[in-house]
């Protein structure tokens, strides 16, 4: 692995969309770090190896674990499931793994600046900061050291240029302070071969990444944006994510397209240790053949399952419980991170 001196782009790398072909997944398995506010690791571990083996019916997966967890790990996931030891945090391996890319022949990844969604990188965290350089390693990628704080589920492309980020993240002070939109813009055209950037807002209540996109939008084939939507006007979330589909009306491809919008309601109102749970359908991870999409046993699952069907005609629908994964804060999206086959 070697560090180059010229940007991605300028070496023609690109950020591919998720539904172009995978190697493989990478996950992380949950550590029970936070066991005041994540008590029970026992139903997460759970949510997680459901995940996981829900994943590997599609595509290799990768499951990253603490080596004394490593037992437990392979008692829970199917035989198929590579497990791989490395001293780590905690579990949002969209955030704290690669983002990778690729230059239509070889493999690159972005490691990005992590500081614990803008707390700041405190002890507990150290390990998590090296989890993309070292999974990297492993995948023989070119490495590309990002000068920016960012997560993994702070970004979503098309795959053709356009990114679509939110303010909240990319221009956090306790991220990146005194950033600016086309400084950001710039860093990210850099390193993920995009042009075209679509803004949006943080709008769910009680994210703890603070507004990533992976919980509000993303892209889908067919120029297609599927994004989320709350009809009641009294909801916390409601002003905010009208506020994003208005700009999503708007938005164009790098060819001045407009995309078609699909929405896709929340989940119905519900609590975890005295705070909402942002549960969102949009977290859901495009493998291979199927999509593996969170279901919180609510009465929008299965309009959330038939529009997901609906865009992604030529995969197979797989449902799992979301609610063990995001009582930890994120969700299926979340913990994955998909390598591209190059």
């Amino acid at each position: 692995m070697s560090q180059f001196k010229k940007y991605p782009k300028d070496l023609g790398f690109w950020m591919p969309a998720e539904w172009e072909i995978h190697d493989r997944c990478w996950m992380m398995w949950p550590t029970g770090l936070d066991l005041d506010r994540y008590p029970d690791t026992k139903r997460m571990r759970n949510g997680y190896a459901t995940a996981a083996n829900a994943i590997s019916q599609f595509e290799n997966v990768t499951m990253i674990t603490n080596p004394v967890d490593s037992e437990e790990c392979r008692d829970l996931v199917n035989n198929s499931v590579q497990v791989h030891e490395l001293t780590i945090d905690d579990s949002w391996c969209r955030d704290t793994g690669p983002t990778f890319i690729t230059n239509g022949k070889s493999l690159g990844g972005v490691d990005w600046i992590f500081n614990n969604y803008g707390e700041f990188l405190g002890p507990d965290y150290l390990n998590d900061s090296n989890v993309a350089k070292n999974v990297i390693e492993e995948t023989s990628g070119q490495y590309f050291n990002a000068p920016i704080t960012l997560e993994g589920g702070a970004i979503h492309t098309d795959g053709k240029g356009t990114l679509m980020i939110t303010e909240d993240v990319l221009l956090d002070p306790n991220r990146n302070p005194g950033l600016n939109k086309k400084e950001a813009e710039k860093i990210l055209s850099n390193y993920l071969g995009v042009d075209n950037f679509i803004w949006l807002i943080a709008a769910l209540e009680y994210d703890d990444t603070g507004g990533h996109i992976d919980n509000l939008a993303c892209f889908a084939p067919g120029n297609i944006v599927i994004a989320l939507n709350e009809e009641d006007t009294a909801d916390s979330n409601h002003d905010k994510l009208k506020e994003n589909l208005e700009r999503l009306k708007y938005a164009k491809d790098i060819n001045g397209k407009k995309y078609e919008i699909v929405t896709i309601d929340q989940p119905s109102y519900d609590m975890f240790l005295n705070e909402r749970l942002p549960m969102s359908y949009i977290n859901f991870y495009i493998a291979n053949d199927g999509i593996v999409l969170p279901v919180f046993y609510d009465d929008k699952d299965n309009d959330a399952i038939e529009k997901i069907k609906n865009v992604f005609k030529n995969k197979s629908v797989v449902t799992v419980p979301g609610r063990p994964i995001v009582e930890g804060g994120g969700c299926v999206h979340c913990i994955t991170q998909q390598q591209p086959k190059i």
